[in-house]
């Protein structure tokens, strides 16, 4: 073979290996794309492969009673991630937000047992409790200039410190409430399949917030504002009072959650809630929302939530020990991070 056919052979090979790597590139930029204009289709994609997983490692995991202790474990979780979702939207982040369920179910329970108050206005006045404990996050961040994450690990330990000091740490059993502070934990059978008041609360939360992030005005200001501050600013935005409704809006939802905990354990505990804060971070990160604000939903945050459930029960079912199923979880919080990472080189 001479020098000539050599050269073509080679220029060919080169060609062909060239044409395959731009191929390859061009599949991962039109993933990239798809990822970052939809972020709740990778959590999704986990989602389905995790249940399908899962059922055939153990028969048990895909039955409606199974299933049930699932939605019913990731509620509360689920409520704390929608408010953690807002927050984050806006490059912000919250580690009060177990602290503030857990306390505002406290002085429910408080309210309605020790101070006699009736049920309806006990649960108005722990909603205001905790709506103020998110107005007080709000106003630190916006007013004193104060970082997020300072001032919520600040107030996290104020209002556990608080919590424990109003309840002498002492339960509030359920029998002793009345009958509105519980139930949230009562059940509507369908079929084999039983779904709990507070998970039914929960959806048509997360169904409002959807509709308000995606099609207000408010929510638009609020990915706005996560995007890029200083430019949402310069467009006429009040940044200062999106972040601090956003704020405000989540300690109402968190004050929610602790209702719905009461429910769930059928009494008000100061001693539970300690790894909430994670739980509700990690269930907004497998969403898909980025932790740098600007971008994701509540409706990925709900997956998240899911999977979070779904892999504890799975791994549980399957004989895992506790211990490697926080390792599983913590996996995953990584991966999610890493994908977010790579995802928003997209606008590079």
């Amino acid at each position: 073979m001479g020098q000539a056919e050599l050269l073509g052979v080679s220029m060919t090979t080169t060609t062909a290996a060239d044409f395959e790597v731009r191929r390859q590139d061009s599949m991962g930029r039109r993933l990239q794309h798809l990822l970052h204009g939809n972020p709740v289709l990778g959590p999704l994609a986990v989602l389905v492969l995790a249940i399908v997983a899962f059922s055939i490692v153990n028969g048990r995991f895909f039955s409606a009673a199974n299933l049930s202790l699932v939605l019913l474990q990731v509620t509360v979780i689920a409520m704390l991630a929608l408010g953690q979702t807002l927050i984050i939207l806006t490059a912000g982040i919250d580690l009060s937000a177990g602290a503030i369920a857990v306390f505002s179910s406290m002085l429910m329970a408080l309210f309605a047992t020790d101070a006699g108050v009736p049920a309806p206005l006990a649960l108005l006045l722990g909603f205001a409790c905790g709506t103020a404990m998110g107005a007080l996050n709000g106003l630190l961040v916006t007013r004193i200039k104060l970082p997020p994450f300072i001032v919520t690990l600040g107030t996290l330990t104020i209002f556990f410190s608080l919590n424990a000091v109003v309840s002498n740490s002492e339960t509030v059993r359920g029998a002793d409430m009345p009958a509105l502070m519980t139930w949230t934990g009562d059940a509507i059978p369908i079929g084999s399949f039983r779904l709990s008041y507070g998970s039914i609360i929960m959806l048509l939360l997360f169904g409002f917030f959807a509709y308000a992030l995606s099609s207000t005005a408010w929510g638009k200001h609020v990915y706005a504002t996560g995007d890029d501050i200083e430019a949402a600013r310069l467009a006429g935005i009040r940044t200062g009072r999106v972040l601090f409704s956003v704020y405000t809006t989540a300690g109402l939802l968190y004050a929610v959650a602790g209702w719905i905990l009461i429910g769930r354990l059928a009494s008000a505990s100061p001693n539970v809630g300690t790894e909430y804060n994670l739980d509700s971070i990690t269930a907004v990160v497998l969403g898909g929302t980025s932790l740098f604000g600007g971008r994701g939903g509540v409706i990925g945050t709900l997956v998240g939530a899911l999977i979070v459930g779904v892999f504890r029960n799975g791994l549980q079912l399957a004989g895992v020990e506790v211990v490697w199923q926080g390792f599983a979880i913590g996996l995953l919080v990584l991966v999610a991070v890493s994908i977010d990472q790579w995802i928003r080189k997209v606008k590079s």
